[in-house]
């Protein structure tokens, strides 16, 4: 069996990171938590996770500047969640380097489709599975 791989969600939502860390670690994800862009920085440098998913607005330090002190260096990839409604803000993130940007509210199943492709790419039979468990 392969080592699990580890995401680093930075969002200020508590209850938010609580339903996302349930869902990934219940998919089998080792899931680590920043509550703002500073820790979350510190936590990429230091733990290297394999994906990140990233709150646009947050106290102390938002997830644009996470994405512009990474750009060009080497960095794990970044799904950009937020409530915002900006179609700037949205080109902005891609500009930036996002793989996906995704509005909450979002459907969990969402998440997780965005979440696999970043890992392992797009595939060919890209179908829901009906009987995981």
């Amino acid at each position: 069996m392969s080592e699990k791989k580890t995401i680093l969600i930075v969002d200020d939502d508590r209850e938010l990171v609580d339903a996302l860390r349930a869902m990934l670690e219940r998919h089998g994800f080792s899931v680590l938590h920043a509550h703002d862009g500073h820790q979350g920085k510190q936590m990429i440098y230091n733990h290297r996770p394999a994906l990140v998913i990233l709150d646009m607005m947050m106290p102390r330090m938002g997830g644009y500047p996470v994405l512009e002190h990474f750009r060009g260096k080497e960095a794990p990839p970044i799904i950009m969640i937020t409530a915002n409604e900006g179609s700037r803000h949205k080109a902005y993130a891609e500009y930036l380097g996002v793989v996906d940007y995704i509005r909450k509210p979002f459907a969990m199943e969402r998440l997780l489709e965005s979440v696999q492709k970043a890992l392992n790419g797009p595939t060919e039979a890209n179908t829901p599975n009906e009987s995981a468990n």
